[in-house]
């Protein structure tokens, strides 16, 4: 039986295409520039849809301000206060209109200069375990009300 041979750029590009996770990388300005198979399940814009649009697509209007600031601020300085390692939690807006929660990673992916060409992120819809873990507060809120109103 023959072995597939594929080069390592086609490894990478099958990868990033086929991930179920969501693979996004915007440039310096914060325009879309790589939208994979994930992004488009998870937010529902065809890659047509999204390449070339800001990052307003998929961030609500109350969370703007605050991610262009430090989207702005990395671009300017080559530094993010997350770390390769952290996962950052933020809601997220998809092509209907409907909210959900997810969770991310970036990478600061630099140009041939050093300097910050933009960033990449490998996102997951976490809308699920999210309202779960809501669900199991406010019943264990709920418990201890009972347990504390009836001590009186």
């Amino acid at each position: 039986m023959k072995k597939a041979s594929l080069t390592e750029e086609e490894i990478h590009r099958r990868i990033v295409s086929d991930a179920p996770d969501a693979i996004v990388f915007a440039d310096a300005e914060g325009r879309i520039r790589l939208w994979n198979a994930g992004a488009e399940s998870i937010f529902g814009y065809a890659a047509n849809e999204a390449l070339g649009q800001s990052l307003d697509l998929i961030v609500p209007e109350k969370q703007r301000a605050q991610h262009w600031d430090g989207y702005r601020r990395v671009m300017a300085t080559g530094v993010s206060r997350y770390g390769a390692r952290d996962r950052l939690s933020v809601p997220a807006l998809r092509k209907d209109g409907s909210r959900l929660s997810i969770e991310f990673t970036i990478v600061l992916v630099r140009g041939g200069d050093g300097r910050p060409a933009g960033i990449a992120a490998i996102l997951r819809d976490v809308s699920e375990s999210w309202n779960r873990e809501r669900a199991l507060q406010a019943r264990m809120r709920e418990l201890e009300a009972k347990r504390t109103g009836s001590k009186s």
